[in-house]
């Protein structure tokens, strides 16, 4: 069954839930200028949804496969012209919500880049890829579908023209190194999935080159020391997750177990 689109200009916004409770209610706050607010939630076992119903979104539930997977499934379900993808740990400014009103009423491009700013555990990060942090999250519905082969750090494909906003999106990144790692292991384990889908594979070597490649982008390409210590810390990590997904995807390659290292 076909969606039928509501006039011209309007918007939803759309936030993808697992257990986001904490977060949530300054997310839906942020976003309740939006014409509506579709929340789909994948197995939260928290109060997301009773707190997305109490704050009147829209709620769908669908098991999670991966983030593609579960942003197409959003675009399926949204009603309006124009979706913005917010997450929960994420804030949308006065500022941001008039600049995509704009955008959206002047319709110059079919979807567009916001900058966003990141920050850990209260360290607001200046470099390293961490800003600016574009995000293809401002999307006209007909014009974009998200390839379900990308696991992970997925962006839409756009049938058309992409512009870019100024103003930032705030991330609340992470509390604690320890869910920085703790995730990037889960993100390692769904590169892996989509490198093993394509077709690619990893050589030995690369279990030593491509993670200090990946050193040497954040921390000195990208600028990582401006955020001294940390930005180190992070970059190191980085590169720890790249080792972690080639040595997945050589194992797997090999025949070996679907375990993590």
């Amino acid at each position: 069954m076909s969606v039928v689109r509501e006039p011209e200009g309007r918007i939803t916004a759309a936030i993808l839930t697992r257990d986001e409770a904490v977060h949530l209610p300054a997310c839906l706050q942020s976003v309740a200028w939006a014409d509506a607010v579709l929340v789909l939630d994948s197995d939260s076992v928290d109060a997301t949804r009773d707190i997305a119903r109490q704050n009147g979104a829209r709620v769908e539930i669908q098991s999670f496969e991966n983030f593609s997977i579960q942003r197409q499934r959003a675009l399926e379900l949204v009603e309006t012209e124009w979706v913005l993808f917010v997450d929960a740990d994420e804030r949308v400014s006065p500022e941001l919500a008039g600049e995509v009103r704009h955008a959206i009423a002047h319709q110059d491009a079919d979807a567009y880049w916001i900058p966003r700013v990141n920050d850990f555990w209260g360290h607001r990060l200046r470099s390293g890829g961490w800003w600016p942090d574009h995000q293809l999250r401002l999307l006209r519905v007909a014009a974009c579908y998200y390839d379900p082969r990308r696991a992970v750090h997925e962006v839409a494909e756009v049938d058309g023209s992409i512009g870019k906003l100024e103003v930032p999106l705030h991330h609340l990144n992470y509390a604690s190194m320890r869910e920085f790692v703790s995730k990037q292991r889960d993100y390692a384990r769904l590169e892996a999935d989509r490198r093993i889908t394509v077709g690619q594979t990893a050589a030995l070597r690369h279990l030593l080159t491509r993670p200090a490649q990946e050193f040497v982008r954040r921390f000195f390409t990208l600028r990582g020391y401006r955020d001294g210590v940390l930005g180190a810390r992070l970059a190191a990590v980085m590169a720890w997750t790249e080792l972690v997904t080639i040595a997945d995807v050589r194992r797997r390659q090999r025949g070996g177990p679907d375990r993590e290292p």
